[in-house]
């Protein structure tokens, strides 16, 4: 099994999903985490849907995250039809029936997220209902309280001078808020608050020299790297990652960041499952500290 996975964006390769075939029209994508390569509690793919383009109404037994990289994409589900654009995301939880639509003039490029793994053997644990009744899309609200599945981020959601209560467009709310450190920001985008059981999904933005030292998880991690140049190691080797590349990396694969370019960098992170309470992270400099204060420590 792969510890983890790094695809440059120029060797992809996108074709009609196996589970979509005859199911869609104008809809291409790339799997890049799967069975096949060492996924398992996650699956993700990069998508192309082109104008006119659609995919018919089907049902996961798996959680869905989508998030729209450029292009208009109109998201059907049983509470109607929802127009999502660059920077917004959505969940689809287990079992909603949904669809998607291209009425733009442009293709559109977006990424999905599912939890658990969608299995081969079970036709990608994808079923197909009758068609939903589709009507006039209408662009998301995500201060009207009864949003309950979507949301919107920016680069300018990234910046933490921007932050202040009357600058906050879309709301006030801690689900909202920017978390710093050393360099580092993070934006919750999919997780409980907005319903998700298994999954997550959120924005990191590194400053320039930003880096994140050795560390693993209990859990798996994909990143879609949308702006900047980062250096990045997966358990020991190196790789300079730049915008439209992805990598992955799986449970107790160590690996570390850093921001190499001349701007900031930032990109689309996603776990598997979701992260526990306490522990989610294990810094390799911690655990060597410890080593040493250890073998410094006279023997009693």
């Amino acid at each position: 099994m792969a510890d983890h996975i790094v695809m440059k964006a120029n060797d992809l390769s996108y074709s009609t999903p196996p589970e979509f075939s005859g199911r869609s029209t104008g809809y291409r994508g790339t799997s890049v985490v799967n069975e096949s390569n060492g996924g398992v509690q996650m699956g993700f793919r990069l998508a192309r849907l082109e104008p006119a383009g659609e995919v018919a109404s089907h049902v996961h037994s798996f959680e869905e995250s989508i998030y729209v990289v450029d292009g208009s994409l109109t998201v059907d589900t049983p509470d109607g039809g929802y127009e999502l654009t660059d920077g917004d995301y959505g969940l689809m939880s287990v079992g909603v029936t949904h669809a998607f639509r291209n009425n733009g003039s442009k293709e559109v490029t977006f990424a999905e997220m599912k939890a658990p793994l969608p299995r081969e053997r079970f036709s990608y644990d994808t079923q197909f209902p009758g068609r939903l009744v589709t009507s006039e899309s209408r662009r998301i609200d995500v201060r009207d309280p009864r949003n309950r599945s979507y949301g919107h981020i920016d680069p300018a959601s990234m910046d933490p001078a921007l932050q202040t209560q009357d600058r906050l467009a879309l709301s006030a709310s801690m689900r909202t808020a920017l978390l710093v450190y050393s360099g580092i920001s993070v934006k919750m985008m999919v997780d409980s608050d907005l319903g998700a059981d298994l999954s997550t999904m959120f924005m990191v933005q590194y400053e320039q020299g930003g880096f994140a030292g050795a560390h693993d998880h209990p859990l798996e991690e994909a990143y879609l790297i949308l702006e900047g140049e980062v250096a990045a190691i997966f358990d020991g080797t190196n790789y300079a990652l730049g915008p439209g590349d992805f990598a992955w990396a799986g449970v107790g694969c160590v690996h570390e960041f850093r921001n190499i370019g001349a701007g900031r960098v930032r990109w689309l992170e996603t776990q598997a499952p979701q992260p526990p309470p306490r522990h989610s992270y294990r810094f390799a400099r911690d655990w060597a500290y410890l080593e040493t204060a250890l073998a410094a420590t006279p023997p009693r």
